[in-house]
């Protein structure tokens, strides 16, 4: 029975075997050739070389495992792959190579390219060594490669891949109603011994701009803004960037009305920038500026390191910005001077004003008539200043013919002619400031209502008086963001400031008088460029004061400077 037995098993083992050999001759085809795509992109690290198939596992060694041989070849990069995200806000294209935005277009008032490959845009994720120098983006798999969201709110975007031996994920979270991508990173540690690691999101631009991507003048950043510790910074010119870095809340780069910026939510990110010029870049091509979040965690072996980054890439809405921050972002500058150079800030007077211009659009839902009614009621608002500088100024014309006497009298004494001025003024309680004081109240509202429709980005497409477009050319405002094509407004608010020029009560030198004629031209050439919107608001304002100017030249208006013109008289 037992050599039954023993019989058996060893036919089956020779069947076995004569299996094997005649697959392996006749059935299983050749071996393709080595080549670069068939290396894997990450292989798995070899086993020791004390082990063999057949030994039995040994325990593990109570020293690190010998590194790898200098001479093994680096594996190359696998193939870019992308992913492709829809929403009714954004269209964007993920790459595989450390997660960069191929395409970042907004669906904001037509299509607004907030990314240019090779120009600017989110750079790939970096992870590595804190001492290795020119650190590539890591190289991931990418899933899914199609995300839709116009049925759902949120969706993500995962990417995996092994770097410098880490294992990296990057997940990336979608919204469809709003402009951010968060970023979900994780890093782990799979060796057995603590690892240092430098971990870098950047967004990144060139420092200048050629004429033949004007089409992107809204886009493009021009300048690098942050906020550390409650307080705003910015670089309005790219070339002055210099490296640094700081804790803050988050850093950013924003033209006039596009922003993009990093937000760190955990993980002890840093914020930094900095200014360099590509290897080989010839003399005179553009340098890059690159601003990030950047963490530096020792990750204990075995261990995952995590962090959370928020990423808004969109339209300087003051309301969206308020939601997550930002809104210091929005530049309404300083008065009288840069708020650089010690300039008091505008922000106080020109949010109010910007929040009214929006509530006034959803009442009409028309931003040309919005900005009309707003001029209306800023003008309503100071018409008793308007009036009593008025009032001033006709008291201070009714009294030219005695202050010219009085020149004419004492030219040879400047001071003399000063005194009796003076006493003139007192005796007929003309105040020579009364016609400068009440309009320099409302310079500063009528500047922060000029900065906020400079920096409303809802203007963009916004139409006025629209009756389509004819070979190319709007006709007429079809866009308030943009100068009138047709160049009536520029010319209608010139004519306008002469005529309100002319009704002005003449005073001081009759030499200034006609020097002061001359501004409505040097405005015109100044507004010719300028977006409709603020030719718009600085027509009405003039149309509004010559009205204003009309009524007080009525005859029952005149009463008010009865006194001044009867001393005139005298």
């Amino acid at each position: 029975m037992e050599k039954r037995a023993i019989l058996a098993f060893g036919l089956s083992a020779l069947l076995l075997f004569a299996y094997v050999w005649v697959q392996e001759q006749f059935f299983t085809p050749p071996p393709p050739p080595k080549t670069s795509e068939s290396v894997p992109s990450r292989p798995a690290p070899p086993p020791p070389a004390t082990q063999s198939p057949a030994a039995p596992t040994a325990p593990a060694p109570t020293t690190a495992p010998a590194p790898e041989p200098a001479d093994t070849p680096a594996a190359p990069r696998p193939p870019q792959r992308t992913a492709r995200v829809d929403t009714p806000l954004y269209r964007a294209v993920v790459s595989s190579e450390g997660g960069k935005l191929q395409d970042w277009t907004l669906d904001y008032r037509g299509d607004r390219p907030m990314v240019v490959v090779g120009e600017f845009g989110l750079g790939g994720l970096t992870a590595g060594s804190p001492d290795a120098k020119g650190l590539e983006p890591v190289a991931f798999t990418v899933k899914p490669e199609q995300l839709q969201l116009e049925t759902r709110q949120k969706g993500d975007v995962v990417l995996e891949g092994v770097e410098d031996g880490l294992h990296v994920r990057q997940s990336m979270t979608f919204d469809a109603t709003r402009y951010t991508i968060g970023v979900k990173l994780e890093v782990r540690n799979p060796g057995r011994v603590p690892r240092p690691v430098a971990v870098s999101l950047p967004w990144v631009t060139r420092d200048a701009w050629p004429d033949a991507t004007e089409k992107y003048m809204g886009q493009r950043p021009t300048e690098v803004v942050w906020s550390s510790g409650g307080r705003v910074g910015r670089l309005e010119d790219l070339t002055s960037v210099t490296p640094q870095e700081f804790t803050g809340e988050w850093i950013g780069m924003g033209s006039v009305w596009y922003l993009a910026a990093l937000l760190p939510k955990s993980g002890d990110f840093r914020l930094a920038m900095q200014h360099d010029r590509p290897a080989g870049a010839k003399d005179g091509a553009p340098g890059r500026v690159t601003v990030a979040a950047r963490a530096t965690p020792t990750i204990a072996p075995g261990q995952t390191w995590q962090g959370d980054v928020l990423l808004y890439v969109g339209p300087k809405e003051y309301e969206r910005l308020r939601a997550l921050g930002l809104e210091a972002a929005l530049n309404f500058g300083g008065f009288p001077i840069p708020r650089s150079y010690g300039g008091l800030p505008m922000e106080w007077v020109g949010v109010p004003i910007l929040r009214l211009l929006q509530w006034v659009y959803g009442l009409v839902g028309n931003y040309g008539i919005a900005i009309i009614i707003l001029t209306v009621i800023s003008k309503v608002l100071f018409y008793p200043l308007t009036v009593k500088s008025m009032r001033s100024m006709k008291a201070m014309q009714a009294l030219s013919p005695q202050i010219n006497a009085l020149r004419t009298k004492y030219k040879s004494d400047p001071q003399r002619v000063q005194r009796e001025t003076l006493e003139l003024y007192r005796k007929y309680k003309v105040n020579p400031m009364g016609g400068c004081l009440p309009m320099v109240a409302q310079v500063p509202v009528f500047y922060a209502l000029y900065l906020a429709l400079s920096v409303s980005v809802e203007l963009q497409n916004a139409s006025f008086v629209c009756f389509g477009r004819l070979f190319g050319v709007d006709l007429w405002i079809c866009d308030l963001a943009s100068q009138d094509p047709t160049y009536i407004l520029p010319v209608l608010m010139g004519v306008t400031m002469f005529v309100q020029q002319k009704m002005a009560p003449a005073v001081g030198d009759p030499r200034q008088a006609k020097m002061m004629l001359l501004m409505p031209f040097v405005f015109t050439i100044m507004f010719v460029n300028l977006p409709a919107g603020l030719v718009l608001y600085w027509t009405v304002s003039n149309i509004l004061q010559i009205l204003q100017q009309w009524y007080m030249d009525r005859p029952h208006g005149r009463s008010a400077t009865r006194e001044a013109k009867d001393a005139s008289g005298a």
